[in-house]
């Protein structure tokens, strides 16, 4: 699959993680800072309906020692036992990205495309990475991760709790080396998230104006197609 570099950190990693699938094991830490900090994000899980929030990501490639900056807004909503996810991204080229009854789609108006990527039998493992940091669960992170709790960092004033990810799969490892969150612990999500490849490459992504179990129309999450759109899939999805 090629690198995804229009979608933002979160976004691309979602993505690249269809051909790269984790196998989970158990986990456990012994930081003393950290339990606190998962037992939050797993009431704000159990609490969680939607969230909706605005995002800037830069992503950095190491090579040439260029920034990629991407901006848009982001929607969660959990319906049934799937967690779906819809981003806008409105600077610098227009996209959307919606993923929905395990599968991702890409759709570029500019080219008047939407590209598609099957979770499969793999969606519960796909959605554990979409949603990391944003209605997942704190102690889920364990069966997948070994999670390092970092002390507090101030981000904007508010002082998160910072947590270093490194998956268990070395597929995983592959494709992302490690994950840093920062972990807003009054509402248990993300405020900034930063994806590290082995290359040396990484997408940091930051979140405001976050909102936490508002209403979002079933709108955000369908793709503004026209009638000449044209529906493609990379070979084997």
């Amino acid at each position: 699959m090629q690198r995804l570099r229009s979608t933002p950190g979160f976004l691309a990693m979602a993505l690249l993680v269809v051909t790269a699938w984790f196998l989970p094991a158990a986990a456990q830490s012994d930081n003393a800072g950290l339990e606190p900090v998962l037992s939050q994000m797993d009431k704000a899980a159990a609490n969680f309906r939607t969230t909706q929030a605005s995002f800037v990501s830069d992503q950095y490639q190491k090579v040439v020692d260029e920034h990629d900056i991407q901006k848009g807004k982001v929607y969660f909503r959990r319906v049934g036992n799937e967690t779906q996810m819809a981003a806008d991204i409105t600077e610098p080229d227009k996209k959307y990205v919606l993923y929905a009854d395990s599968k991702v789609e890409l759709y570029q108006p500019k080219i008047d495309q939407v590209t598609s990527y099957s979770a499969g039998k793999n969606r519960a493992d796909f959605e554990s990475f979409l949603v990391l940091g944003f209605g997942g669960g704190g102690h889920d992170m364990l069966k997948s991760f070994d999670v390092k709790y970092l002390g507090t960092e101030k981000v904007d004033d508010l002082d998160t709790a910072k947590l270093d990810l490194v998956p268990k799969s070395q597929k995983v490892r592959n494709t992302f080396q490690h994950i840093v969150l920062w972990i807003d612990p009054a509402r248990g999500v993300s405020i900034q998230q930063q994806f590290f490849d082995p290359s040396g490459d990484y997408r940091l992504a930051k979140y405001t104006e976050i909102e936490l179990n508002q209403k979002i129309p079933d709108a955000v999450f369908k793709l503004k197609t026209t009638a000449k759109t044209k529906f493609v899939a990379p070979q084997g999805e």
